[in-house]
């Protein structure tokens, strides 16, 4: 089992918040799963999804993942365990004044000596690796351009290059689709669990497009309040229990409606990914 967690709690990190963004959540998930997140804003996918990459520490439950406890081991040891898994942010932490090429080859980093990585930042260590990449997402024209020269979409997708050059066994995917057209996003998403497939890696996205969570994700995990709704094949979701998940609150994306912007866009500010 790759994650297995038992009525795991987590408090908001970073605020003086006491409440829960997650409540009690009991589920597992295996190799070569493929599950979708789904749920209102604010309903903790994001929070699922960074406490899965042992980014913050339950308050309460059990977290399991590939089998060890990742806040019974050492830093080391839990430093080693991160390097099989892979975070991608919704804003993926790309450094603006980066080449592109250097920016996605960041995904091999925990696989590479301090001296190796340095190295790499003046003279790229595996630019074919990245080109190919970047190729599966129609980027490998950007391969030596400067970050902040790309699109909102075009940088997504970078993000999204990252993941495929690490050698990870468990992909955490944010709101991949969120910069894409609806042509981008299918292609993207296709790419990425063609990836997932290939590696018998289990596959944890979250999405606000709900309707591409029901055609393209066997498994859908329904949050809302930090609490699961419902746990449940795609042929056994029902509109009804869609509607009841985002009653109340701001109506669900029914397709990829976001369109990539291609004006030139301010840099994100830099989060932790793995």
């Amino acid at each position: 089992m790759v994650f297995l967690l038992n009525k795991l709690s987590v408090r908001h990190h970073g605020t003086g918040n006491a409440a829960h963004a997650l409540r009690e959540l009991t589920l597992s998930i295996a190799a070569g799963e493929q599950v979708a997140l789904i749920g209102p804003s604010g309903a903790g996918k994001t929070t699922l999804l960074h406490t899965l990459a042992c980014a913050h520490r339950p308050d309460a439950g059990t977290l399991e993942v590939f089998g060890a406890a990742p806040w019974n081991l050492t830093d080391a040891q839990r430093h080693a365990l991160r390097r099989r898994l892979f975070l991608a942010p919704q804003t993926p932490p790309l450094p603006p004044r980066q080449r592109v090429v250097t920016a996605v080859l960041a995904g091999r980093l925990p696989y590479w000596s301090l001296a190796h990585a340095i190295a790499s930042l003046f003279k790229p260590a595996e630019p074919q690796l990245a080109f190919e990449a970047l190729a599966r997402f129609h980027l490998q024209d950007k391969l030596y351009s400067r970050v902040d020269r790309l699109s909102g979409g075009e940088r997504q997708r970078c993000g999204m290059a990252r993941l495929l050059v690490s050698g990870a066994e468990a992909l955490l995917v944010d709101e991949p689709l969120s910069a894409l057209d609806p042509t981008l996003a299918l292609q993207t998403l296709a790419v990425l669990q063609q990836e997932a497939k290939s590696r018998n890696a289990a596959m944890v996205c979250s999405l606000h497009q709900v309707e591409l969570a029901r055609q393209h994700f066997p498994r859908i995990i329904g949050l809302r309040d930090g609490r699961i709704v419902f746990d449940a094949a795609r042929e056994d979701v029902t509109d009804a229990m869609i509607a009841a998940l985002y009653r109340h609150a701001t109506a669900p994306v029914h397709a990829a409606d976001e369109t990539e912007n291609d004006s030139r866009q301010q840099a994100p500010a830099i989060t932790r990914c793995f």
